[in-house]
């Protein structure tokens, strides 16, 4: 495997238009996300455990995560902290690395996405959220792009009120949220909110495809973006895994 030529796989660089998080670097502790990804913080190690993916069919709760409740004009302002997500049913999905089983749990989106990739943004970044018996989390990230309808679209054709009711979701395919691209980049990071939690195991995928109808909408809910900045890698390196 070349692994040079790979990575342009999982880097979407072409973008119409360049895209700045906000945020601030709330911790300098050392393992923090998101981050940039470029190429020379990449390798490639053949015994790597693979990302096992085995994901069904659910139904979805589409909420507001508020974070301004105590606010007196907390439904009309925007934290950054605050998102869109999607709540899966229990036992719907999960993924197993090295023996260990991480249930889906939930997933949620931020714009512009919270990875960088060679400097840049992609217009949004879905997190699909998963927890093990002993409550780790592990983190697939998908960087989301301008493109052909996906059923990401499906997910955020209405958006939840921040102080309305959850909207229902008929079931997916849990499986058309990833892309078809099988190659992950993984690295050992932190919650993107507070408290930045650190130890969680991200993956971060290749492309996903959504409508610019999409992300207009989900833009102009948010408009002033709902994305940490990227964090030091401070010595860590990201590793070419396979996903299966």
């Amino acid at each position: 495997m070349n692994l040079k030529r790979s990575i342009p796989a999982l880097l979407p660089l072409v973008l119409a238009a360049s895209f700045v998080a906000v945020g601030t670097a709330e911790s300098e502790t050392p393992m923090q996300s998101p981050v940039n990804i470029t190429s020379n913080a990449v390798r490639h190690d053949p015994h790597a455990a693979k990302l096992d993916v085995t994901y069904g069919h659910s139904a979805l709760e589409l909420k507001y995560v508020r974070k301004d409740a105590a606010r007196p004009d907390g439904c009309t302002v925007r934290d950054h902290e605050e998102t869109e997500e999607a709540e899966v049913e229990p036992g719907s999905g999960h993924v197993t690395v090295a023996g260990t089983r991480y249930d889906l749990v939930q997933f949620h989106f931020h714009t512009p996405s919270e990875h960088q990739f060679g400097g840049r943004n992609t217009p949004l970044e879905m997190h699909l959220v998963h927890r093990n018996a002993e409550g780790k989390l592990l983190v697939v990230g998908v960087p989301l792009v301008v493109g052909s309808h996906s059923v990401v679209d499906d997910v955020l054709a209405t958006l939840s009120p921040e102080c309305g009711a959850p909207v229902e979701i008929a079931p997916i395919d849990l499986n058309r949220l990833l892309p078809r691209g099988h190659h992950t980049l993984h690295y050992t990071g932190s919650l993107t909110t507070a408290p930045f939690t650190e130890g969680v195991e991200w993956y971060l995928t290749g492309e996903q495809h959504v409508t610019a109808a999409t992300i207009a909408r989900f833009k102009g809910l948010f408009t002033a973006g709902n994305a940490r900045a990227t964090q030091p890698l401070n010595g860590r390196t990201l590793v070419d895994v396979p996903r299966i």
